[in-house]
């Protein structure tokens, strides 16, 4: 176990232990206990109470107590279990506990998973259809979230179940056992009491060599990262995907970009005929296609030949309007963000001007035209926003500045030059602060 930490540069660091009270949580908190004695690791735990066993009051007793007899604060927290969707209990509980974690001040979180946890995801992972991310199972560390600092170990993957019961009784360990373990009706119980059983009776190392799969898998898992890095390389514009450049990829290297594209973006990748008929809608050859692909808060758009990531918002009201009247900042409504209105001189548009008139903000009804320089007509909005590639999905969301019912002022792209400010002239500049991330 020290030879885990020592890879994870942890055994200065600060750490607290996921204490669930049950056996392999109880060894793994001896076993630390007595490694700070040797180096200056600086080890809490922290229990979480569910609330779904009559039982909880008691385990966290018992881990507050023997806690304190290592000299260890453990810290209980009770955690509601929310479900979403068709989310499991086991899903939600599970989220309920890594939400508590990411709350917690430490360089990294303890778990006490061992080797037959390892077998029994793999296992899971199969029956799910995984690809090879999902069936290199539980990494012994990686980061507790994308962007957060903290690091999640797991230093007794490659220890038996049994050797840690064998090592519990022989230091005479306390330990609760959860009546949920003997139910039949969680997949992981099933597969641990009715199917590895029969597995172990004609293959008994089958966890060493599940284990070894599992590191296979995780590197070929790394590769498609790698390959996916340099293929966005030739193919990234911007924030977005150019199409051309996946078509040349293939089908395979193409599907692979696009999943670590959603990975990288916090998205979970959808399963491989999903990601099949994104790939399809996302590529037609039809050029003034607007393809849509839901994958739940996002969506993916195509726009100019680029694969763009959408947050998904609800359309505002087309028939709301908010009046300005001179304040440095205009919230505005339906979480569309802030107008915001510096006063210069020379510059942005004529305060007299808009003194002269309403001055209100709302949304495109159609047919709205502008004069964005002096030596150009008079052009539809429609035309300029189009000609400014601002992409279709959100031109019918953006925040015009109306004055006397005329726009005045558009986000990307600016003011009416019959509204300009002259080079003396008190003016008004406009910039919008977006409520929500259109393009991710």
């Amino acid at each position: 176990m020290a030879t885990a930490l020592e890879r994870a540069q942890l055994l200065d660091k600060r750490l607290a232990l996921g204490l669930s009270g049950g056996l392999d949580s109880m060894v793994l908190l001896d076993l630390l206990a007595h490694l700070r004695l040797q180096h200056p690791l600086r080890l809490t735990a922290i229990h979480i109470n569910h609330g779904i066993s009559p039982n909880a009051a008691r385990w966290a007793q018992l881990c507050v107590t023997r806690c304190a007899g290592y000299a260890i604060q453990c810290t209980v927290v009770t955690a509601d279990i929310v479900r979403t969707g068709g989310e499991g209990l086991e899903a939600a509980a599970r989220a309920a506990r890594y939400a508590v974690f990411m709350q917690q001040d430490v360089d990294a979180i303890v778990l006490a998973h061992h080797l037959d946890d390892q077998a029994e995801t793999l296992m899971l992972q199969l029956l799910r259809g995984a690809g090879p991310r999902g069936l290199a199972a539980m990494p012994e560390t990686r980061r507790l979230a994308r962007e957060s600092p903290v690091l999640l170990l797991r230093p007794l993957l490659e220890v038996a179940r049994a050797n840690l019961a064998a090592y519990a009784r022989r230091r005479r360990l306390q330990w609760v056992d959860d009546e949920s373990n003997a139910s039949l009706d969680f997949d992981r119980n099933w597969l641990r009491h009715d199917v590895l059983p029969r597995i172990a009776m004609r293959f008994p190392a089958y966890r060493d060599t599940w284990l070894r799969a599992s590191r296979n898998l995780a590197d070929a898992s790394e590769l498609g990262d790698v390959l996916a890095r340099i293929d966005a390389a030739e193919i990234t514009a911007g924030e977005g995907l150019r199409v051309a450049k996946l078509l040349e990829l293939g089908e395979v290297r193409a599907r692979n970009v696009l999943r670590w594209f959603l990975d990288r973006n916090g998205v979970r990748p959808p399963s491989r005929d999903h990601l099949n008929e994104a790939l399809r809608q996302l590529v037609a050859p039809r050029g003034d296609a607007q393809p849509l692909v839901e994958l739940g808060p996002v969506s993916l758009r195509r726009h100019r030949g680029v694969v763009r990531l959408v947050e998904q918002t609800a359309p505002a009201r087309r028939d709301w309007r908010a009046v300005w009247r001179g304040e440095p900042v205009l919230h505005l409504p339906e979480g569309m963000g802030a107008l915001y209105f510096e006063r210069t001189i020379g510059a942005g548009l004529s305060a007299a001007r808009l003194s002269a008139g309403a001055v209100s903000v709302g949304l495109r009804a159609g047919g709205e035209r502008m004069k964005p320089a002096h030596e150009r007509p008079t052009r539809t909005l429609k035309n300029l926003l189009r000609e400014a590639a601002v992409p279709a999905w959100q031109r019918e969301q953006l925040p015009l500045l109306f004055c006397s019912d005329a726009p005045v002022w558009v986000p990307g792209i600016g003011h009416d030059c019959r509204f300009a400010a002259g080079p003396h002239e008190p003016g008004v500049l406009v910039s919008w602060q977006r409520g929500q991330v259109y393009t991710l």
